[in-house]
């Protein structure tokens, strides 16, 4: 199956983790992938660049092209865009994976990190959607994907990590307010969240503090987020918008069962990520 050839994704903070995932689910089908961010030279502690990323994507099947943009400023996505469309001729489908996370107490939030939680993620969520939606309505199945969780207003979700908390919710916010307002556009707007923590830079970093893994051990991998994002961006688009999506419940829905493959030590027992419930996700209805 090669549902998503010749669609063209731009996806924000894509050279590594999650959104190098979704980016190379997407590519294996021959997809045009678009990674916009920030790195372009090589980080001392963390994988990847938009070059190397691109690559890499190339390789696995698909076009791609890393274009530097910080997703705070707009006239970088306005650029951005525009080189995206001038590539591959037009935009199918955005994924908002660009993320900033700071899960301190309000007294050790500094407000330059919590200005940079808000601007990366629900600022630049809403401006990537906003910059993407005149090319979305051209597309045939057109898409936006938002990594964002679940909107669970019980205050254990924003007591340990309040601004945290806000910054995440508000890429939620976009889902459930840009999906009906462009339904009748026939673009969908969702959310994609894990329901335990992923093996990516940011969460290791946590993890590893206090265990010798790197905290493996308490991980699925990132294609788990990559097989779900794939489930949900080649449903129809007029029909499946709205959800706030748990990425094993997405698998499951579709019919896939087993998830050993996705844990990150053949014996690793996940840890629960933040905003999830027991029972999250599992009211979606796929095709």
């Amino acid at each position: 199956m090669t549902k998503l050839k010749g669609k063209t994704l731009f996806i924000t903070g894509a050279t590594r983790g999650i959104g190098f995932a979704i980016a190379k689910k997407a590519a294996m089908d021959g997809a045009n992938i678009v990674i916009a961010a920030k790195t372009t030279e090589p980080h001392p502690t963390l994988p990847g660049t938009i070059y190397t990323a691109a690559d890499e994507l190339k390789e696995a099947g698909g076009n791609a092209i890393g274009i530097k943009t910080d997703i705070r400023f707009e006239e970088e996505v306005n650029t951005a865009v525009e080189q995206a469309v001038t590539e591959f001729g037009g935009i199918d489908i955005c994924v908002n994976n660009a993320s900033a996370i700071s899960p301190t107490p309000t007294l050790q939030t500094d407000m330059k990190r919590y200005d940079l939680m808000h601007n990366i993620n629900t600022r630049g969520t809403f401006l990537v959607s906003k910059t993407c939606i005149p090319h979305l309505k051209k597309a045939e199945n057109p898409h936006i994907l938002n990594l964002g969780p679940p909107l669970n207003m019980e205050g254990n979700w924003f007591a340990p990590h309040v601004a945290y908390t806000m910054a995440k919710y508000g890429m939620s916010m976009c889902t459930l307010g840009m999906s009906e307002e462009l339904k009748s556009s026939g673009i969908a707007v969702n959310s994609l969240w894990p329901r335990t923590m992923i093996n990516t830079s940011a969460v290791t970093n946590i993890l590893a503090r206090s265990m010798e893994d790197k905290g493996l051990s308490k991980c699925r991998t990132p294609e788990i987020m990559g097989d779900a994002a794939y489930i949900i961006l080649t449903q129809d688009s007029k029909k499946f918008t709205g959800n706030m999506c748990v990425d094993d419940s997405t698998i499951i829905k579709s019919g896939k069962t087993d998830l050993s493959e996705y844990l990150a030590t053949p014996d690793a027992d996940p840890f629960p990520d933040f905003f999830v419930n027991k029972d999250d996700g599992n009211d979606i209805v796929l095709d």
